[in-house]
């Protein structure tokens, strides 16, 4: 039986929104209580039955980890990576997402992993589940799939028709395709091959990693949620968009 685990990178500085506390914490007001936007993404991981979830921090987010604690609050287990700069492993200072992912593989390796963002908010509640039971033993990898009118923001991903991955485009100014891959599940296979391009090769670009996987005959998938909405609140302009849908409904 598979060991299943939550990931949740945070470890960014958030220097786009200026806020004066981890844009995790970004408040979300609903019938007048207070839930920050990262616990969306904790509410999708337990909603899929996870017990043990990972947030990947840096040195600066212990508000975070105050808000959070041990996840008993939550109905999980929480625990906490912080991600280090080695220097003269990477010129960056901000090294990126595959990065982040892999810092937590001492606690990943061998499990399931359940990946989403920390500053988005994804419907329906239950999309690691629907992902999950769609997924057939031999997927290596699970996207979950949304439709997005900003591909230059996303990751877009072009499936044939059985909804196999062919390859990812990263963030194209132009494009035909209009999906995007916004949360993910992989399997110890990956896991392994993600620690070994940044950790033995020094790679740093998730998407490059992820179709170098395709070539080599990993087997991605995507599951489309007809009825799933994505928001990430990376800009003002988003946290604008947010408020306005929520407003709406």
């Amino acid at each position: 039986m598979e060991e299943l685990i939550g990931l949740i990178p945070a470890a960014g500085k958030g220097i786009r929104l200026a806020l004066p506390y981890p844009k995790e914490l970004y408040p979300v007001i609903r019938n007048n209580h207070y839930k920050p936007i990262s616990q969306f993404v904790v509410d999708n991981l337990t909603n899929a039955g996870l017990k043990h979830i990972v947030f990947v921090i840096n040195e600066t987010k212990h508000q975070l980890m105050g808000y959070f604690g041990s996840g008993q609050r939550f109905g999980c287990d929480i625990s906490y990576v912080v991600q280090e700069i080695v220097e003269g492993k990477t010129k960056s200072t901000s090294p990126g997402l595959a990065h982040a992912l892999d810092a937590a593989y001492h606690l990943v390796k061998g499990k399931t992993v359940f990946f989403g963002m920390a500053d988005t908010l994804m419907k329906p509640s239950d999309i690691f589940k629907r992902m999950y039971e769609s997924a057939s033993d031999d997927d290596d990898v699970i996207f979950g799939m949304f439709t997005t009118e900003r591909p230059e923001k996303f990751g877009m991903v072009r499936m044939d028709d059985d909804g196999r991955v062919l390859n990812i485009v990263d963030k194209p100014k132009q494009t035909e395709l209009t999906e995007m891959w916004g949360c993910i599940i992989w399997r110890p296979n990956f896991t392994e091959y993600l620690h070994k391009c940044v950790s033995e090769e020094g790679s740093s670009d998730f998407a490059k990693i992820m179709n170098d996987a395709i070539s080599m005959g990993m087997k991605f998938k995507g599951v489309h949620l007809e009825d799933g909405t994505y928001i990430d609140l990376g800009t003002y302009e988003e946290i604008a968009d947010l408020e306005k849908k929520y407003r709406e409904e």
